[in-house]
């Protein structure tokens, strides 16, 4: 699949048990359904030819032979198409039988991958029947001379995309302490797919959730989970078709119980070895050294569009409770992490710089627990509005009246007749309104903040964000420099989400205030307002849009994507609101300001680290400021 993306599929077919020829003919429509929709990895249930509740008709060769013609039938089915398939039967070789899983693909069984560990407790009794798979490699008889590779250790490999290898394991495999999939992880694979038959009791669904994220989160992989549905027998247990498709630890998708259907997710294979590659502890091949696995290569992996499920806002929760659990989690981090900074440091009071914008606001917030944690009190936080040559009379207002409600010392220092007496020292003509005259206000007002904290015996709490440190669109030595950076880890969407998070949490008068904040144009006010007094110098109409920035952003740092794969997620992501002109434009502005700002990320102050993405250079991101953006440039502009 293009751009590293897997498509995959997981399915319970509508069976008869003990009737091997029905369900061949049910798996082999759905093979051909699965195919028009463009799936490239195929799996079906634990035992789904015979059904996983024949008890000891497993013992009965009439249904053992039944289920290898049901198997030349599925494998025949699978000819021409570019599609690897899992199904589940029992397969005898060397006179013992093994539940197996067979992997197919254009026409041919591939390998059987026999079934480790057998429960044999409470309802199941798989050791009556079946013998314990083993690493040794062994070939199975199928029909007219044909023979398939047996062995737990089979890889299989995409042709076109050597580094994609998916192996096996089934239903109890794990959950045990040592999954056979532990080992194939660490052998190489990146995908791996579970046949199951594992009944409903009460309580099983959510254990069974937690127990394959876990699986799929530490062994960094894609994880694919099919469990056996309502067509199987009842006599003692009932089967739900609960599957699930996990992606290093998060859920792609899910169907729920006693719900017929197919679950179905793209799998960014690309991300999961872009992850392994970043994670040094990955890896560590000691435990499967001795180990040969056999690696079976086939044509699976095509050349179809992916239209993954892609959120245009990754660094916010989509879920309104996941976003209000999150929102608390990461204000209280900033909250402790400045109230720890404080203890050690034995400041006196905290000078925040007020604008009436989004970032002073959240740090005004964030403060404001930090002290309430400490016990100290808020009128040891001095807040101060500073109206320079930009400042409406908008935000000057909500300041002073956010100052007011958070009970806080608030104070007005103005700043343009000082400022014009310094234009007048250095030559510069204030009717000129370049980079000079913008600066020099952003510089005297970190000056101010900084005198002010020396004077209290405080520390200036820095207010920028991760977006603006990653654009670099600070003011270098003045808004860049703080002495503690309580936003630096959290971007401009994730900001704006957690002050609404305050405001509805705050309540009254604080919300209302919060809100008009909220509601208010960025701008870092440096350049007058227009001829109604309002905000005239819009951030997002000269950087782009941040909620585009901080897309790709996240694609960049924590996926590793290319140019090419970012803009077309972006195009998915953000079809219904901008064009794709737009989408490139600001794609190519990203990288450019990016590697050109990194000198401005090098020296920022310290900070908390709040989620998987920072730009701190002491911590997650070391970057030479003279890089080159060439590659990333040229695969932009092109396309």
């Amino acid at each position: 699949m293009k751009y590293g993306f897997l498509r995959t599929a997981a399915v319970s077919p509508d069976l008869k048990v003990a009737d091997p020829e029905y369900n061949a003919r049910q798996i082999a429509e759905i093979i051909g359904a699965q195919e028009e929709a463009g799936t490239e990895l195929l799996v079906f249930p634990e035992l789904a030819l015979s059904g996983y509740t024949c008890g000891d008709l497993f013992l009965q060769q009439t249904l053992l032979s039944g289920c290898m013609q049901a198997l030349r039938t599925v494998t025949e089915a699978t000819a021409g198409k570019k599609m690897l398939v899992f199904v589940g039967l029992p397969v005898v070789c060397d006179g013992k039988l093994y539940n197996c899983a067979a992997a197919l693909s254009d026409g041919a069984v591939l390998g059987l991958v026999p079934k480790t560990n057998l429960p044999n407790y409470n309802e199941f009794y798989e050791a009556r029947h079946f013998v314990r798979g083993s690493r040794e490699l062994s070939f199975a008889e199928l029909w007219d001379g044909v023979r398939a590779p047996l062995s737990t250790d089979l890889l299989f490999r995409a042709k076109s995309y050597s580094q994609l290898l998916i192996a096996c394991e089934i239903c109890e495999d794990v959950w045990v302490a040592d999954p056979p999939s532990s080992r194939h992880t660490q052998a190489g694979a990146s995908v791996i797919v579970n046949l199951s038959a594992s009944n409903e009791t009460i309580g099983k669904r959510e254990y069974r959730r937690t127990l394959l994220a876990a699986q799929s989160g530490r062994n960094v992989c894609g994880y694919v989970y099919c469990d056996a549905g309502m067509s199987e027998s009842t006599s003692d247990m009932v089967f739900a078709g609960n599957h699930f498709l996990f992606e290093n630890g998060a859920l792609l998708a899910e169907t729920p119980p006693f719900a017929s259907g197919v679950c179905t997710a793209d799998l960014d294979v690309g991300f999961l070895l872009a992850e392994r590659r970043r994670l040094n502890t990955f890896g560590d091949r000691s435990a499967t050294e001795e180990a040969e696995y056999c690696v079976l290569d086939a044509d699976f992996f095509g050349d179809g569009m992916p239209v993954p499920k892609i959120s245009s806002a990754p660094f916010v929760p989509e879920e309104e409770g996941a976003r209000t659990e999150r929102a608390e989690l990461i204000l209280n981090m900033q909250a402790h992490a400045l109230a720890k900074r404080f203890a050690h440091t034995h400041a006196k009071t905290a000078v925040i710089g007020i604008s009436g914008g989004l970032d002073s606001t959240l740090a005004l917030l964030v403060t404001a627990r930090a002290f309430d944690l400490l016990k100290k009190d808020r009128t040891d936080i001095i807040a101060c509005t500073m109206p320079g040559f930009g400042t409406t009379g908008r935000t000057k207002g909500n300041s002073l009246a956010l100052m007011k409600a958070m009970g806080v010392s608030a104070r007005t220092v103005r700043i343009t007749n000082t400022v014009l007496r310094h234009f007048k020292d250095i030559g510069h003509d204030p009717a000129v309104l370049n980079a000079a005259y913008e600066n020099a206000q952003a510089r005297y007002r970190t000056m101010i903040l900084m005198d002010i904290a020396n004077e209290t015996g405080g520390l200036v709490i820095g207010t920028g964000d991760l977006s603006e440190l990653a654009l670099g669109w600070c003011t270098y030595n003045g808004d860049h420099m703080s002495m503690y950076a309580v936003n630096c880890s959290v971007p401009k969407t994730l900001v704006k989400h957690l002050v609404r998070a305050e405001a509805a949490r705050l309540g009254g008068r604080t919300a209302k205030i919060l809100e008009d904040i909220l509601a208010t144009e960025i701008s870092p006010e440096l350049l007058p307002p227009d001829a109604s007094g309002n905000i005239a110098q819009k951030t997002e109409d000269i950087i782009g849009p941040y909620e585009l920035h901080d897309f790709y952003l996240y694609r960049f740092l924590r996926r590793g994507d290319a140019p090419a794969k970012t803009f077309y997620l972006a195009q998915l992501a953000f079809a219904e609101k901008y064009d794709r002109e737009t989408l490139k434009k600001w794609l190519v502005n990203f990288y450019r300001r990016f590697f050109s700002q990194q000198f401005k990320r090098n020296c920022v102050p310290d900070g908390v680290k709040v989620g998987s993405v920072s730009l701190s250079p002491r911590a997650d991101w070391r970057m030479p400021s003279d890089a080159s953006a060439s590659l990333w440039l040229d695969e932009a502009e092109k396309l």
